[in-house]
């Protein structure tokens, strides 16, 4: 449902060298303005894409200022009221909070293992949050479910425990965005919300 952008992650040679070039990482709509943008140019952003805001924000990306404007105050706004802000953070504010929250210090492509997960009781977490899940899969929170992530779409719901403790993949911003008033925009298959 959305791009993204890391920085420029490939080589001279468009190979992917690198897990990601910048600190802005941003959610942008798949479509904007009729701009096309080619998948690996070397020193250009790469784009990325996300089954929907969920993964996304799970990634430890934010939404984008100018092409999902709507959705970048929201957002914005959400961590205000989190936060108890006198005024709006500004995006660079966002985008350092988020990348300090993403990965601990490593290199390369594969990054996985220098995710930084954090603990939260499971029935606190608001709609919209990823956790990871005992196979090393991950999961969305969404109601009193747990829906499996796969790249068709969140699978297999099981009912989410009323208490205990989940790994958070979700940077804490943004689950604190989500628990102020932030609505994620989330794949068909996770099903109609109200």
């Amino acid at each position: 449902m959305f791009t993204g952008n890391r920085g420029c992650v490939v080589d001279d040679r468009e190979n992917v060298v690198r897990h990601h070039g910048s600190s802005l990482w941003i959610i942008c709509a798949l479509t904007f303005k009729n701009y096309r943008w080619p998948l690996a140019r070397p020193r250009r952003w790469t784009p990325l894409f996300f089954l929907d805001d969920a993964v996304a924000l799970a990634a430890g990306h934010r939404p984008c200022a100018t092409c999902r404007p709507a959705d970048y105050t929201s957002y914005r706004d959400a961590v205000m009221r989190a936060e108890g802000l006198p005024k709006p953070p500004l995006a660079s504010q966002l985008n350092d909070r988020l990348h300090a929250q993403r990965l601990r210090p490593g290199r390369g492509l594969a990054r996985a293992r220098d995710r930084k997960l954090w603990r939260a009781d499971l029935g606190e977490l608001p709609d919209g949050t990823v956790i990871a899940n005992a196979d090393d899969g991950c999961q969305l929170v969404l109601g009193d479910q747990l829906l499996r992530f796969s790249f068709a779409g969140w699978t297999d719901p099981v009912r989410r425990p009323p208490e205990g403790e989940a790994n958070v993949i979700t940077p804490p911003t943004s689950v604190a965005a989500l628990t102020h008033g932030y609505r994620p925009v989330l794949h068909a298959s996770a099903g109609p919300r109200d």
